[in-house]
């Protein structure tokens, strides 16, 4: 009989040979318990997922796209869903794994659900039955894998989701303001998947049921696993220093294989690399070393003990991270943790659109699974209608890491696979009104855009592909989109289609006749932008436009908007105290507000999510999207909590309970005359505040608490059981 074929990173992830667990069928929900295992037949899971979020069987919900994805495989998966971490017991109530465990804290970071931006504790959590807060721990992957493995010490810990993808390598703790190992050392987990993980997950599982063990698997593209030494064969790029002031200390170039010098080699290519000779005089000749295999080929970032106590470190190592992106160029990376190292294949290949639309046609159930007995899932309610049709982001924004995880390569579905889940919600998702809320991902406006050429794509290493412009090679063209909402809007039974994603209104308004048919027909009376600021020196650190073209596409919005017939408004969304914001800054976006007639009542602060590159400038005071130095010019990070609350307050200058604050901070600022009851001052004067009113504003079907803050993590609501799910 002939061997199975070993599954690779280009085998298509429906042509994987189905594992003899597949005559079972597929189930109705992935079962939570032993009775529903029972009813399946089952003796046993082959693969366990323990989550942090409620079970709802629907591909918004992480843990439903990897247990289907892996039910498809042949696989029989159960679901622990929010087990009590205090003790072992809640991890063996399926028994122990044929395989694996999946660990994932969930569709979000479960810190940043956890605490608000001022790191308060908050009481609710969306994904949890009834909303209530407590369900899962602080660290949610670490205290999963640590139980899983005292339950079964010898089952193998596959880690994933947004949490795990983002501490990946050593990271700034907002919560701890400290740098923590890669999550990785902490976890007792055995491997990680970062990114977009059904690729991974399906080659790993393929290749546990071949009998191979998962220390062996080292060459699976978006993990990150412990190796104590550099494989045969491999150059490894020294990139663990930056150049200091004065004095060049002899350092390795970069670009050398110094596994295969010695060390008169290594002083002579030193000395060469500066101009001088063995002796140190000067010399005229250099000849660049052979190019390097960059599949063969690993950097080494400076150690964990190094970015801890160098924050000019740290910035240079998060820089290297973040050019390391490109699944078409990117290099392996590896850090060394106290003895360890934490290394990391490069990222996972993008999904076609073939493939997209095997993982979203999936059996789901699009609704929460029957043990929670109707009892309301927040999340789930708020996207049970929308539908995801794309992933990733081009965008670059510095304080999101969309990129970092879901990758700048836009991943589509065909029209038809999106068409089709928007009836299967009609026929099957119970309250269906005919609305549906969300045609989106990441943003609303990316779907089927892409760079021009193939091989200009794969080289590139731009962190933007439309910051500080867009970039001419970039195809803006939206017809594909238009052309999907006219098809969806058509579908019967379907009385309304919304786009409740966040516009790129710089891309948007290179296409006037998408922006025409997004306003004619899918604004919901209030549209949803993000400016984020007004000013030169936040917008240079966030990578985002300036406010020109928001200028722009608002005379587009409401001169299609007057040509409707129809009374709508834009919602333009604000960061405070963002790095390399000024008290300056902030005064002049208030200014501006009140210019336009604008009075926020959702205040978003900057909230320093791990691994971001604006978490970075916040924790170092250096920019990572220029080359770092110990002379980099200095950012200025807002990080005293008065400070921040000044510049919130800003935002809010309308409202009354801020007044004191602003009047008291204008006056430190030489700026008394923004002060009284003129239509170019800021806040009225204390002998004419008793006579002012506050009445906020009042917006027909205004959000939700928990949609206000959610728009304000959108980072990282991501679909995250093992892959990442498009943010809304």
């Amino acid at each position: 009989m002939s061997a199975i074929p070993i599954p690779t990173a280009e085998t298509a992830l429906y042509d994987y040979p189905k594992y003899w667990a597949e005559c079972y069928g597929n189930a109705e929900f992935l079962p939570v318990s032993r009775a529903e295992m029972d009813t399946l037949g089952w003796d046993s899971c082959d693969i366990i997922i323990v989550t942090g979020d409620a079970y709802v069987d629907q591909p918004s919900f992480g843990m439903a796209v990897i247990g289907r994805l892996l039910e498809a495989q042949g696989f029989r998966v159960g679901i622990i869903a929010q087990p009590d971490w205090h003790a072992k017991g809640p991890f063996e109530v399926l028994g122990k794994p044929n395989l694996f465990f999946g660990v994932t804290a969930g569709n979000m970071d479960s810190m940043i659900n956890r605490y608000t931006a001022d790191r308060k504790p908050r009481s609710d959590d969306a994904y949890t039955p009834g909303g209530q807060g407590g369900a899962r721990p602080d660290r949610c992957s670490l205290a999963y894998s640590q139980r899983c493995r005292e339950a079964y010490p010898d089952v193998p810990i596959v880690l994933g989701g947004i949490e795990a993808s983002l501490r990946r390598i050593a990271h700034y703790d907002y919560w701890q303001d400290s740098v923590r190992h890669s999550i990785l050392v902490d976890a007792c987990a055995d491997i990680l998947l970062y990114g977009n993980a059904e690729r991974a997950i399906a080659e790993i599982a393929q290749r546990l049921s071949l009998g191979e063990d998962i220390d062996t698997m080292t060459d699976v593209r978006g993990t990150a696993f412990i190796r104590h030494d550099t494989p045969q064969g491999y150059s490894e790029i020294d990139s663990t220093r930056i150049d200091r002031p004065g004095r060049i200390d002899n350092i390795v170039n970069p670009y050398i294989n110094t596994q295969e010098m010695s060390d008169c080699e290594k002083q002579r290519r030193n000395a060469q690399q500066f101009g001088l000779d063995a002796s140190g005089a000067r010399i005229i000749e250099f000849t660049l070393p052979q190019k390097l295999d960059r599949n063969r080929t690993v950097i080494r970032l400076p150690s964990f003990e190094k970015v801890r106590n160098d924050r000019a470190l740290y910035a240079h190592a998060n820089r290297v991270l973040h050019l390391e992106t490109n699944p078409g160029n990117a290099r392996a990376l590896v850090q060394q943790h106290e003895g360890k190292d934490i290394w990391l294949n490069p990222p996972p290949l993008p999904l076609t659109t073939e493939e997209m639309d095997y993982v979203f046609g999936l059996p789901y159930a699009r609704v929460p699974h029957p043990v929670y007995q109707g009892v309301r899932i927040p999340a789930w309610e708020m996207i049970r209608f929308s539908v995801n049709i794309m992933r990733g982001c081009f965008g670059g924004c510095t304080f999101c890491s969309i990129t970092e995880h879901e990758g700048r390569i836009i991943q589509n579905r065909s029209q038809a696979s999106i068409l089709h889940e928007i009836e299967e919600i009609r026929d099957k998702v119970p309250g269906f009104t005919g609305v549906i809320s969300d045609l989106g991902g990441p943003t609303a406006n990316m779907y089927r855009i892409a760079c021009k050429s193939r091989e200009i794509e794969a080289a590139c290493r731009k962190p933007s592909c439309v910051y500080p412009g867009i970039c001419p090679n970039l195809n803006t063209d939206h017809s594909a989109l238009t052309q999907l909402y006219r098809e969806a809007r058509n579908i019967k039974g379907v009385k309304k289609v919304l786009i409740a994603s966040g516009l790129r209104y710089d891309l948007a308004i290179e296409d006037p006749e998408y922006v025409r048919e997004l306003v004619t027909h899918h604004v919901g009376g209030y549209l949803k932008i993000a400016p984020e600021h007004t000013e030169n020196g936040p917008l240079s650190k966030m990578m985002k436009p300036g406010i020109g073209a928001y200028d722009r596409f608002k005379q587009l919005f409401e001169k299609f908007s007057k040509e409707a017939g129809k009374e709508q408004y834009l919602i333009p969304y604000f960061i405070a105290a963002h790095p390399g914001t000024t008290d300056e800054d902030m005064l002049n976006l208030a200014l501006w507000l009140k210019k336009n007639g604008f009075r926020a009542d959702q205040v978003q602060a900057f909230y320093p999510s791990p691994m971001a590159t604006a978490t970075a400038m916040f924790h170092t005071d250096k920019n990572p999207l220029k080359k770092v130095t110990y002379k980099s010019d200095r950012v200025e990070s807002v990080k005293d909590p008065g400070q921040r609350k000044l510049h919130k307050a800003f935002l809010r200058y309308h409202d009354p309970n801020n007044w004191p604050l602003l009047r008291n901070a204008l006056k430190q600022m030489g700026r008394e005359d923004l002060i009284g009851d003129g239509k170019q001052q800021l806040i009225p004067g204390e002998e004419s505040e008793q006579q002012k009113t506050y009445n906020a504003p009042r917006r027909k079907n205004s959000a939700s608490a928990h949609q206000r803050r959610t728009r304000g993590k959108k980072i990282l609501t991501q679909h995250s059981g093992l892959p990442p799910r498009s943010s809304r």
